[in-house]
């Protein structure tokens, strides 16, 4: 009877092991892409912009399944802070303390079944902000949820 237990709880385990070695293909697992070397993307790492004036943000997304949405989010960088996706320094202005920074926090949603999309949104900089330095934050999210966030300084002049 011990042994028969013993089958038994082996064959059970056996399953149970078997059974979470099975990826279910339908689930999305995959991060979604901002291609930041796309021609016409803007803005790159080190990039001006000019107080009072408009620009354009430009960017390519993909995804394997589905794209969701995206959000900008622009914001001084004074006190030199760093965001771990930042591949390379700009030249920096000295610390200092903000006193009236830009700061733009925005989400867009994009067309229901698309894998890739050509992402265009104009930004009014104000004309009585801090200039300085800044992060351009672009934070995608696919339709299951998973997000890719991509750091770019940029400088506001």
């Amino acid at each position: 009877m011990k042994q028969i237990k013993q089958y038994i709880l082996l064959a059970v385990l056996a399953f149970v092991a078997g059974a979470c070695d099975k990826e279910d293909p339908t689930i999305d697992t995959e991060y979604p892409v901002i291609n930041t070397d796309a021609p016409g993307t803007f803005p790159l790492q080190c990039s001006s912009v000019k107080r009072g004036e408009k620009f354009t943000f430009k960017s390519t997304f993909s995804d394997n399944a589905q794209l969701g949405s995206y959000s900008l989010d622009i914001h001084h960088n004074f006190d030199h802070h760093t965001h771990s996706t930042e591949v390379s320094d700009c030249n920096t202005d000295p610390v200092k303390k903000p006193v009236n920074p830009f700061l733009l926090i925005k989400s867009f949603d994009m067309p229901v079944n698309q894998q890739r999309f050509e992402a265009s949104q104009q930004i009014d900089v104000p004309a009585d902000i801090d200039p300085g330095d800044y992060h351009f934050m672009i934070r995608l999210t696919d339709n299951e949820g998973w997000q890719t966030i991509r750091g770019i300084s940029i400088k506001i002049q």
